[in-house]
């Protein structure tokens, strides 16, 4: 498959969790961040694990168990405790600046060189967010600022080591996913109990509503995202992250009446400019999976001798 079909595939997962905001407020229970990211996770990677009949071995146990708290574990409650904290769309804005957490934790870890061009374009992207989910100003709370910080750079480092940690011979996205999911489902099953209590009666409306999240926006979009991770850079892959909260926009104001100002679409306009020119970019390393094997058994990213041009080609 070529690399514009690969990047085309990989931005639905953003797509598909542009509109869990809508999901939620629309259908699910109200106050329950916690159980919800159990649902979309647990019920997930369980499915994918029976799909693929494969479990991991050796050193993939604890690989899993780390990129499972990182991308689902850590993520999930972060992200939900950051929404619920801070006013209007300031989480999204603060999430924004993910692609700018992957250039630099891809030059420590991937040893993939920093460039003007990726930086300016991750800050571009994060100004465009701000113009379409910024609302009126108000007292910032530290925790939600730390929380919505904190998400980010675990989701970036799960994007990160998932590209530097490949996969093992013989496993394919899907199994990847079905192993983060199950995983981070775990990690997050005690603490959505001891903190929201049991589960809540649920209706028709939200238990079709979880059902969406666990497969399309869940199983389905992560699996994609992984597959992603494993053929393009960690930095090409984050750059399609602002995605989320453009859809997230256009679907409040397709289906939920929500009204979008000039200024709205101005921004959305230089978001997905920003994101278009974030898979244009050429880095310090590039992936070539045929060249030699990497760490996770799997093809990994080769290094560019100083002044070599090269072609970029994860959360």
């Amino acid at each position: 498959m070529n690399r514009s079909a690969t990047v085309l595939l990989t931005a639905l997962a953003p797509v598909s969790w542009g509109t869990t905001y809508a999901v939620t407020t629309e259908f699910l229970p109200p106050g329950r961040p916690l159980f919800t990211g159990l649902m979309r996770a647990l019920p997930a990677g369980l499915l994918l694990l029976a799909l693929t009949r494969v479990l991991p071995r050796g050193i993939w146990w604890g690989r899993a168990a780390v990129l499972g708290a990182l991308n689902i574990g850590a993520f999930f409650p972060l992200l939900f405790l950051s929404a619920y904290r801070l006013p209007g769309g300031t989480a999204a804005v603060v999430t924004s600046v993910g692609p700018l957490c992957v250039v630099g934790l891809s030059a420590v870890l991937l040893g993939q060189r920093p460039t003007a061009r990726s930086v300016l374009t991750g800050i571009v992207a994060a100004f465009g967010v701000s113009l379409v989910v910024l609302r009126a100003a108000g007292a910032l709370d530290v925790l939600g600022v730390t929380a919505a910080l904190a998400a980010t750079v675990s989701m970036s480092a799960g994007t990160v080591l998932t590209q530097r940690w490949g996969r093992p011979d013989g496993v394919g996205p899907l199994a990847l996913a079905g192993w983060q999911l199950t995983a981070g489902g775990l990690l997050v099953a005690p603490l959505a109990l001891g903190v929201e209590g049991a589960p809540p009666a649920l209706n028709g409306p939200a238990v079709g509503g979880y059902v969406y999240l666990a497969l399309a926006n869940t199983a389905v979009a992560y699996w994609l995202w992984f597959r992603g991770i494993g053929r393009l850079t960690a930095t090409q892959v984050t750059f399609l992250g602002p995605l989320s909260p453009l859809t997230a926009a256009t679907v409040g104001w397709a289906a939920l009446g929500q009204a979008l100002t000039p200024v709205q679409a101005a921004g959305m306009a230089v978001a997905f400019g920003a994101t278009v020119a974030g898979q244009l970019h050429r880095t310090g390393t590039a992936e070539r999976p045929s060249d030699r094997p990497g760490r996770g058994g799997r093809p990994g990213p080769v290094t560019a001798t100083a002044g070599t041009p090269r072609q970029t080609s994860g959360g």
